[in-house]
């Protein structure tokens, strides 16, 4: 069992309150927090996952979609180029006026995209020629884009920058005429073409561009790219020869972690590249991470508060409970000391009535014999006489106290009976004159005349009135005061009125003042007892008890029993 101190201090008990206090800590968090750490993970790890598909996917399906349009850009100019090489002769297309109305009329059907167009022969020398460039009888018998065009029916190139200097490429159209192979060739404008592979645009990393299959670019990226041309060319060799589509993560020099999805163009001379930082592509997954992260850690800071307070509130309830009964076991300890005092009382009394009656009659015996004729001379007869009288007067006094003192402790079975409350009331009052003399307590009764009977235990109301009137002279020990004691009549019962001038009973106090065992009493002094015995007593007769206070004004108990003849088996029938 835990041992207390009574300053307070850490002791034994200290120690164990302390560790229980530790351990409810513990459990209470552990299982306030392990689910919510499980379901967070959990929810967390599918909603990355599947949040992660769905932007990949989403991604892909954009390239996807922009791969589409840029294939379909180049084979419409290249299809536009064909559709007048078929149509138009080689003898038509020599003549440079007649070039250029097919010039005009390609920017009036696809826009400014055309740059210039020209007629070359099998000898690789530009024959006629439509543009802004001075380009007539350019020789292209050595250029790599002529040499791979003779080689095909329709060719589009990588772009170059070639004899004007500047980035292009072009689209062309092989014919035959006679027994001479010719070219019809476009130039696309390079500016236009990069803007629309750069139209592919998500967050503000995202950028898309082309390169070949050696890893050159062929349109200019947004952002200076991360993805190394021999991480370009491992990647086309090892990944995208079966694959529409790939997907990859990678690092940059920093160490920053950035998507690259990778798609075929132009029947796999070309690749285009779409590259974009992970943090911009899941911005808005870490984002609700990051909420998420700062929810489990309120929560589990409120958790660890609200742990702490509930373990200290728990354990200072169980402290407080633990002491408590120690008091109680005390009390019940005092209590017994004062029903066996009072047993002891009882048989003193017993005993001292015993020689009181005699002294009583011995008095009588000598003033019998002053009445004879040899003490009639007496000087000193009128004062034998006094003496006597006093000796009597004072017995019976004694004998009248003993007798009362007897009555209230003797260990009768509580019958009830009709009873005069006046005459308990002045009877007990009479028991506590010599203490609230002492006490500084004045006592006034006023009790109604002609007062109706009452069907109650003689034994155990006078055990209720003894007791509310020693509260009331215990809360005016210090200080002296006023004790009043009031009966009437309301409705069909007597009410029984104890008021104090008493230091009075805090508001709080009032709703435990009949408890088993409280008592603001110091220890020692008061049992708590005492007020739950009376309206246990009063409950049982049919009546009841109630109490009124303020604090620094005083204390009125109302005890109110029901007047008038009780049938059954009860009593007073």
């Amino acid at each position: 069992m835990a041992v207390f101190k009574k300053d307070g201090g850490e002791g034994p008990s200290g120690t164990f309150y302390a560790s229980l206090r530790r351990n409810i800590f513990i459990v209470i968090v552990l299982v306030s927090c392990a689910p919510l750490l499980v379901v967070t993970g959990l929810i967390g790890y599918y909603f990355h996952t599947s949040y992660e598909a769905k932007v990949l996917a989403h991604l892909v399906e954009l390239v996807e979609r922009h791969k589409q349009t840029i294939d379909n850009f180049l084979y419409e100019r290249l299809s536009g180029v064909a559709l007048i090489a078929r149509t138009f002769d080689f003898e038509l297309l020599s003549r440079e006026d007649f070039l250029r109305e097919k010039l005009a009329l390609l920017r009036e059907e696809y826009g400014a995209i055309f740059v210039d167009l020209g007629l070359v022969s099998d000898q690789g020398i530009q024959i006629a020629y439509a543009g802004p460039f001075e380009l007539r009888r350019a020789i292209y018998s050595d250029a790599d884009w002529f040499k791979k065009a003779m080689k095909s029916q329709v060719f589009i190139s990588d772009v170059f920058t070639g004899l004007r200097g500047m980035p292009h490429f072009i689209v062309a159209v092989k014919r035959t005429y006679g027994s001479r192979e010719w070219i019809l060739r476009a130039t696309i404008d390079f500016v236009a073409f990069n803007s629309l592979v750069e139209s592919t645009r998500i967050g503000t990393t995202g950028t898309a561009f082309i390169v070949n299959k050696e890893g050159e670019f062929q349109t200019k990226p947004r952002f200076e790219t991360v993805v190394q041309k021999e991480r370009i060319k491992e990647l086309i060799s090892t990944r995208l020869i079966d694959e529409k589509v790939g997907v990859f993560r990678q690092k940059d020099r920093m160490g920053h972690d950035f998507l690259c999805i990778m798609t075929p163009l132009k029947n796999g001379e070309w690749i285009l590249i779409y590259q974009q930082d992970e943090e911009d592509a899941f911005a808005d997954l870490y984002r609700a991470r990051r909420w998420a992260f700062l929810i489990v850690f309120l929560g589990g800071v409120g958790i660890v508060v609200t742990s702490f307070i509930l373990s200290r509130r728990m354990v200072n309830r169980i402290e407080r409970a633990e002491r408590e009964r120690e008091m109680m076991n005390e009390q019940v300890i005092e209590a017994g000391k004062l029903a066996s005092v009072g047993e002891l009382a009882a048989g003193i009394a017993h005993e001292i009535n015993n020689p009181v009656a005699i002294m009583v009659e011995e008095a009588g015996w000598i003033e019998d014999l002053l009445q004879e004729e040899e003490f009639q001379g007496s000087p000193n007869l009128e004062e034998f006489r006094r003496a006597v009288r006093q000796i009597q007067t004072q017995g019976k006094r004694c004998k009248e106290i003993t007798h009362k003192l007897l009555s209230f402790a003797r260990k009768t079975d509580p019958a009830l009976k009709e009873v005069q409350l006046n005459d308990l009331i002045r009877e007990v009052v009479s028991l506590c004159e010599q203490r609230a003399r002492f006490s500084n307590v004045k006592v006034q009764l006023d009790l109604l005349p002609e007062l109706p009977l009452v069907c109650a235990s003689p034994s155990e109301m006078q055990q209720v009135l003894l007791n509310l009137i020693n509260n009331a002279l215990d809360a005016m020990e210090k200080t002296g005061g006023r004790l009043e004691i009031r009966t009437r009549i309301e409705g069909e019962r007597v009410v029984v009125d104890v008021a104090d001038t008493g230091c009075g009973i805090p508001q709080a106090n009032l709703a435990r003042i009949f408890d088993p065992f409280f008592t603001t009493k110091p220890v020692g002094k008061g049992t708590g007892l005492g007020l739950s015995i009376c309206y246990g007593i009063i409950n049982k007769m049919g009546g009841e008890i109630t109490v009124q206070s303020s604090v620094g004004v005083g204390t009125v108990f109302h005890v109110k029993l029901p007047f008038g003849r009780r049938s059954g088996g009860g009593g007073c029938a």
